[in-house]
């Protein structure tokens, strides 16, 4: 048990328990851009050279699934990127890295498939079978069973470290999108996914939830023992401790719908308060969109003004309008910022701006994450915990000390109120008025703008002009 008189000390009491976070690199404060999923080689640099040649921010850009010759090789299917190494260096040439898609599962085409299954580091069922994942792989498009690595063995970390440093970190790509952790398997009807595991470590009720905990020890270990502090890692779950392998957090496949950006703020401020301080979310949500739509470019605009105040600003998804017939293989049409319309790509172009002029803030604030465990994004009760109003404010966020967040949640809005913390005055960053704290507000808020309000006494000078180009 620990307690605190504040929410700061009690998280702070939950990381000396846990550990605390990773300092997050320089880079990585900045914009990501990702598809589900770029093809080829050849299809991810015609996109980071137009986004470069635009004279647009970039730091990263994905590898997302099936670019592997096999799941449980790591290896880069030569066919689509016949040069993996030149591509990492091309772009690190112009400062954007590459964050590579790195799954635990093995496919029974793995040419490590034999030598796994006879050293015992392959999760097993109860029956003394293999634990499998139905799921399709690069040669097997209608599906196969896949084995998943049994990361709770050092000797199988171990394994998995080496492939991912030679055929990845060796040719320079300094992140690692660890997915399908959580673990993915499949199970029977009417069971839990964990009763039918078996690790080496124990029951899968035990530690099955555990499991993105070793995923990402697995690769941390890996980079702490080269030296390289440089490199990050993504994944799709989490467990008390995660933070203290640098793991960021993204919310996963989510609905492209208001609703969802909606449970978005409440996802990532609980992720906050839990001591996972790096999140991020897909811009746009992953799936059921149509980006042809005014409603959906709409929503886009929102969604990436919302993103642009949280650790990492990452835009993804599948913008194939029938997701769900388009097959595992579709890459789902272009989601860059200029493939939803000249309206929406003034917008977020000026909001890529506002974020490298944002980024000195942000690394103080995520330095300072690393330092204390007060997490980087708060919600106002964190703060404010004694402010009755506060407490009950649940669309609302912090940024750091002296940023105040209100984003636009609803379609077709133009306008929101907006609660200003006591104890503070606050200063309209668009309109450069002040107002006391303690206080409801209401403000224009069409779709260029998002609310947004500095602690009065701040060194920030923002105002509309960040948001220009």
């Amino acid at each position: 048990m620990y307690a605190g008189q504040t929410p700061a000390e009690v998280l702070r009491r939950y990381h000396e328990l846990t550990g605390f976070p990773r300092r997050m690199p320089d880079w990585a404060t900045g914009y990501w851009q990702s598809n589900s999923y770029y093809t080829s080689q050849a299809e991810l640099l015609a996109v980071a050279r137009e986004h470069l040649s635009r004279g647009l921010p970039l730091s990263a850009m994905f590898v997302d699934f099936m670019h592997w010759t096999h799941l449980g090789e790591w290896e880069w299917d030569r066919e689509q990127w016949p040069d993996p190494a030149a591509m990492v260096a091309e772009l690190a040439a112009a400062g954007v890295r590459v964050m590579v898609a790195v799954w635990p599962h093995v496919s029974p085409q793995s040419k490590h498939f034999a030598d796994l299954l006879d050293r015992g580091l392959l999760v097993h069922g109860p029956d003394g079978s293999l634990a499998v994942f139905a799921f399709a792989d690069r040669a097997e498009p209608s599906g196969v069973d896949l084995a998943l690595l049994d990361l709770t063995q050092p000797e199988a970390r171990r394994f998995y470290w080496d492939r991912v440093r030679e055929n990845y970190h060796d040719i320079g790509v300094r992140a690692f999108w660890l997915d399908a952790c959580e673990p993915e398997l499949s199970e029977p009807a009417g069971t839990l996914r964990e009763a039918g595991a078996r690790f080496a470590r124990g029951h899968g009720t035990e530690f099955a939830g555990m499991f993105p905990l070793f995923d990402a020890q697995a690769i941390r270990e890996g980079l702490d023992e080269i030296g390289d502090d440089e490199s990050m890692i993504l994944e799709r779950s989490a467990w008390a401790g995660s933070q203290r392998y640098g793991v960021t957090v993204w919310s996963g496949d989510i609905q492209s719908t208001w609703e969802s950006l909606r449970t978005q703020v409440g996802a990532g401020l609980n992720m906050m308060a839990s001591g996972i301080p790096w999140w991020t979310t897909d811009i746009g949500g992953f799936f059921d969109a149509d980006a042809e739509s005014e409603d959906f470019r709409e929503l886009l605009v929102r969604w990436f003004q919302f993103a642009t105040f949280w650790p990492v600003v990452r835009l993804h998804g599948n913008r194939h309008p029938d997701f769900f017939n388009s097959g595992i293989f579709s890459s789902g049409g272009p989601n860059e910022v200029w493939s939803f319309g000249e309206k929406a790509y003034e917008v977020i172009t000026g909001l890529l701006f506002f974020r490298e002029r944002l980024r000195p803030y942000v690394q103080q604030v995520t330095d300072q994450s690393a330092a204390t465990g007060m997490p980087p994004v708060r919600p106002l009760w964190f703060e404010s915990p004694h402010d009755p109003v506060a407490v009950r404010v649940e669309d609302q966020f912090l940024l750091g000390d002296d940023v105040l967040i209100a984003p636009v949640l609803q379609r077709g809005a133009t306008s929101r109120t907006v609660y200003l913390p006591a104890n503070a005055r606050w200063r309209n960053a668009w309109t450069g008025h002040a107002h006391e704290g303690g206080t409801w507000i209401t403000i224009e808020a069409p779709l260029h703008i998002v609310p947004l309000f500095v602690r009065d006494g701040s060194d920030l000078t923002i105002d509309s002009s960040w948001f220009e180009r």
